[in-house]
């Protein structure tokens, strides 16, 4: 076995020689993008998942979340830009024949929230499994409240073609476990992206101000403005999302989830799922014959770790997310720390995809050492900084070093490792899209007011209008727009099948069931491979 360890420009020459040029197309891409129904009246929809959408516990591409109101859109992996686009467009414009007079809300933060009971947990049907899903869901409840689970985000999946590997492999390690070189490698992308991924909310982050409802009954100790009747912001907020105000759980901090390698990961994330918690347990488990959570761990399942970004492999029937992962490796990466796009009707745009394909291949070839403690709390702090006041004027971060470093001169010295990636896939893909895609985003670090948190929150001040005024005009417009489209990638036949045969599919895992669902439950947590809920 033959070991070596390249720098990034000594990888990038290598790749970029003609004989392993091509090995770099075929990046692979998939989009899970979360939004919320709402009603005329601006209000989250009290109405049943519709059916002609299929079943939300089986179909492939259109299901539910946390809430019943909760949509979630997923595309199949592909590695054409698009393609993607299309599908996704296809969904939405499908979606939007079958809601009636909803719409679908355009922002990340929720519209009016009339409280923790106007928010339905998600249903699937008399199933075990779909009983079990909409009880993690109350466990969940029970746990933080509802309020964080109505936040819509975009996941961004992402994976390297078989023949890139290849050739990494045969640059670095020759004799090497080609799974485990994968994975290692995986695991280095993720430790990068906690380094860097303040770059992400900077860029896109779009939730800059909330709806005051949001907060009722909570308290806050951030120096809010206000705006309209009941909107909230922070002058140079990026992503409230990301803060604790959003989808974080500060009660998960001290877990410490390894990233070192994808064993210490899985061992980490099962200790997670097996430590008993004081705190739960007060909640009880089973009370007076009725559930309140699957059990009192610190994680109910592996689905409750809350983190800007996941090593994946897609589980086989009856297998858990962490046994995939054990048995067979990393298969791609699922980044989390997309805002909602509100300029585009379907909350994400190409250019975004191709920055995002720049910024984890780069993550993905930069050297990368394990995380110290000292630079995990670094991390956080540069995060931190960057979701509440990213725009602020001499705004400093954290440098690797830990030295002072301005966010717009630390973010143009990341853009200029970059750009030698852009020129890659540039020369890979024969266009210029790359190269095109990271100057106009770089203009964002010169000028803040370029951003979509500036831009966003621009509109709402020269307005004078609430976030939730914002937000249903652009529901309206985006109504129309979609309802006017027509299908690019799929046709009619294809939704109508697949909402036919996931009912089905539905009723047959009625059907089929033989046990209790008392016993389901301790035969699911009584062995070592179940199916994710």
């Amino acid at each position: 076995m033959t070991t070596t360890s390249l720098s990034l420009t000594e990888l990038l020459n290598a790749l970029g020689s003609p004989e392993r040029l091509t090995a770099l197309k075929g990046i692979r891409r998939g989009i899970e993008r979360e939004c919320l129904r709402i009603t005329p009246d601006g209000r989250l929809a009290q109405s049943d998942h519709p059916r002609a959408l299929g079943s939300a516990l089986t179909h492939p591409n259109i299901t539910t979340d946390y809430s019943e109101s909760l949509l979630e859109f997923i595309t199949p992996a592909t590695d054409s830009i698009d393609s993607l686009m299309e599908q996704l467009g296809d969904i939405h414009h499908h979606v939007m024949q079958h809601l009636g007079d909803e719409r679908t809300w355009p922002l990340s933060m929720p519209c009016f929230v009339g409280g923790e009971e106007s928010i339905r947990l998600a249903q699937y049907g008399s199933s075990n499994i779909g009983k079990m899903k909409t009880l993690y869901r109350q466990g969940l409840k029970n746990r933080y409240g509802s309020l964080m689970q109505v936040i819509a985000g975009v996941h961004f999946n992402f994976s390297m073609p078989d023949s890139f590997w290849c050739e990494w492999q045969e640059l670095e390690c020759v004799g090497c476990c080609s799974q485990r070189f994968i994975s290692d490698k995986y695991m280095g992308l993720i430790r990068n992206v906690y380094r860097f991924g303040w770059l992400v909310p900077y860029l896109f982050g779009a939730s800059p101000a909330i709806c005051e409802s949001f907060l009722k009954g909570r308290k806050s100790n951030l120096p809010f403005e206000k705006t309209g009747k009941g909107t909230l912001y922070l002058p140079y907020a990026t992503a409230l999302r990301l803060s604790d105000l959003g989808y974080t759980n500060s009660a998960q901090a001290g877990l410490k989830i390894s990233h070192d390698n994808l064993p210490a990961y899985v061992s980490s994330l099962r200790r997670a799922i097996n430590t008993h918690n004081p705190d739960f347990a007060k909640i009880g488990v089973k009370v007076d014959g009725e559930y309140r959570q699957l059990n009192d761990n610190v994680l109910q399942l592996e689905n409750e770790l809350y983190a800007p970004i996941r090593p994946k492999r897609t589980p086989r029937s009856g297998e858990k997310p962490s046994d995939a992962l054990d048995q067979r490796g990393i298969e791609y990466i699922e980044l989390r720390t997309v805002d909602v796009n509100p300029f585009t009707p379907l909350g994400i745009d190409a250019d975004q995809i191709r920055f995002f394909d720049l910024f984890l291949v780069w993550c993905l070839l930069r050297p990368s050492a394990v995380l110290s403690e000292e630079e995990i709390a670094r991390n956080r702090r540069n995060q931190n900084k960057v979701v509440l006041e990213g725009r602020r004027p001499g705004l400093d971060l954290e440098d690797e070093q830990g030295n002072a470093i301005g966010l717009k001169e630390y973010g143009l010295k990341l853009f200029e490792e970059l750009a030698e990636v852009a020129e890659l896939l540039d020369r890979c893909c024969g266009r210029n899209r790359y190269r095109e895609t990271l100057a106009m985003h770089r203009e964002k670090l010169l000028n803040p007011e370029l951003t979509y948190s500036a831009r966003m929150l621009k509109e709402l001040l020269a307005s004078g209008k609430d976030n939730s005024c914002y937000g249903d005009k652009l529901a309206t417009r985006y109504r129309e727009e979609l309802l006017a489209g027509e299908l690019q990638y799929w046709d009619e036949a294809y939704f109508a099948g697949e909402a036919k045969d996931s009912l089905a599919k539905q009723r047959e895992r009625e059907r089929s069931d033989s046990l209790s669902f008392d016993d389901f439950l301790a035969d699911y947590f009584g062995t070592s491979t179940t199916t994710t809920a």
